[in-house]
This record gives structure tokens, sequence and C-alpha cells, in this order.
């Protein structure tokens, strides 16, 4: 499987978790120069994973910048959790008329600050080739700053359930947008169903897309509940559940 690039093994340490296995990684940085993509399909909860990942580095003491990306669907996006993030001293940078059923939302100018601030940035891309499009606008920009994206792939969602399905929806999603993925996260789940053999039954997969797609598996994510619970000789990362679904009454999608 690929290794590790030296930004990604540095934005990360070992911390135990409530029954003092040391084996879940949390962020303590982002990508070089303080800039992360995070980018995959739609439903495999890439969302869900971008605000715990701001979350977690405003936390370690970083100033952060999340801007949601998502013009295009308007579900799930991670300016409809503004509140919570800027609770734990998230700066959110949302489309026009987000959250709202009022015209076809757009990027605001303000995203143009992004390339020139201190604060570590995290982008939450639309899902898809279509959604990375609109990334892909800010190729240029991106790369001369220098980043990391992070590719989240869900076994468990129809479009991404065979390591070559997934590996061809990344393809499609490079080349929207211009930007290369540096990594993999495994955020394999079934929603609230989800217990730690959901979790275990997919490290074969996420490897088999690392290997496919020639990047690095950083680690598998973990619904907080059941962390513990996880075998010690594989990467954790452990996330709170933020994003819900209209139709499941007050349910966390996993």
């Amino acid at each position: 499987m690929p290794a590790c690039s030296d930004a990604l093994k540095s934005a990360f340490f070992c911390s135990s978790c409530d029954n003092g296995i040391i084996h879940i990684r949390i962020p303590i940085s982002v990508g070089p120069n303080g800039l992360t993509v995070v980018c995959g399909h739609y439903g495999t909860g890439k969302t869900n994973f971008a605000i715990n990942y701001a979350i977690n580095a405003a936390r370690s003491g970083k100033k952060v910048t999340l801007v949601d990306m998502d013009i295009v669907n308007p579900y799930f996006t991670s300016s409809e959790y503004a509140e919570i993030l800027e609770k734990e001293g998230v700066k959110v940078i949302s489309p026009s008329f987000a959250t709202t059923n009022l015209d076809i939302p757009a990027l605001p100018a303000s995203m143009y600050s992004i390339f020139d601030t201190d604060d570590e940035v995290i982008l939450d891309a639309g899902g898809d080739n279509v959604g990375a499009t609109v990334l892909g606008r800010f190729s240029r920009k991106i790369i001369e700053r220098g980043y990391e994206m992070l590719y989240v792939t869900n076994m468990y969602r129809p479009m991404t359930s065979d390591p070559e399905d997934s590996v061809m929806i990344l393809k499609e999603i490079e080349n929207a947008c211009g930007l290369k993925a540096t990594a993999v996260v495994n955020n394999s789940h079934l929603k609230e169903l989800t217990v730690p053999s959901t979790i275990t039954d997919s490290l074969q997969y996420a490897k088999e897309v690392s290997r496919s797609a020639g990047i690095p598996l950083v680690f598998s994510t973990v619904p907080r509940r059941i962390a513990g619970e996880l075998p010690a000789d594989e990467c954790f990362y452990p996330l709170d559940i933020h994003v819900r679904t209209v139709w499941e009454k007050g349910e966390p999608i996993w």
C-alpha cells in the first residue's frame, strides 16, 4: 500500500481512546500551507467527516476556516451546521443563499480570502465530478498554495461499493477539478446500524482502493460510540455525528 507523505504524517498523532488502546489518530494540522480539500461521492459521509476534521483542528488550537463548496447538491452541506462549527471557533464560508430555497447558490467573493490567510483551510467539495468542477475554478490558486486532497470513500454505498468503481469516481473528480488526491479516507458505515464488524469488514476494501489509486490510506473512520472496540493494529479516526437527514426524523446518518 502506498506510504503517507511527510506532510500527512505530520498532520496526525496517536491518542488513546476511552479504554486506553492507543491506536486512534487525531488531526493536529491539515495539508501543507494549511489547506486540505475533502472530496468524495454523494452519500459517502464526506461532509460529516469534513465537519469533524475542522472541529478537531480548531480544538488543537488552530485558526480554522471551513469552505462549503457544494453549490450543486442542496442536501447535507456543511453550511447547514455553521452554528455548531462557529461555536467551536471554526469560520464558515458558505455559498450565497445556502440553506435556503432562493435562487441558485453561488460561491461568495469571500471565497478568495482563503488564499491570503494564515488560517487552516478545509474545502468541503461538492460530490462527484459535477461538484468537483466548481472546485476546479480555483485549482491554480490551490496548487500555488499547496494542498492535501482527501478522498472519502464508503463500501456500503452503491456507486462506491467496489474498489474499481470507487477509483473510477476518484479519477472523474480529479479530471473535473484539475487536482490530484493525496490520500484515501475509509468512511464505510451503515448509519445507526454500524457495529465494529461493519468497519473491520471494510478494511480490505479500503486498502484495495488505496492500492489501485496509488495513494495512501490514512485511516478508517469510526463512530465514537464504538471506537474502543476496534483492533489496535489499524488506524481509526473517531467521529461525532453532526449531519442528519430530514427523513430519518432526527436520527444521525450513522
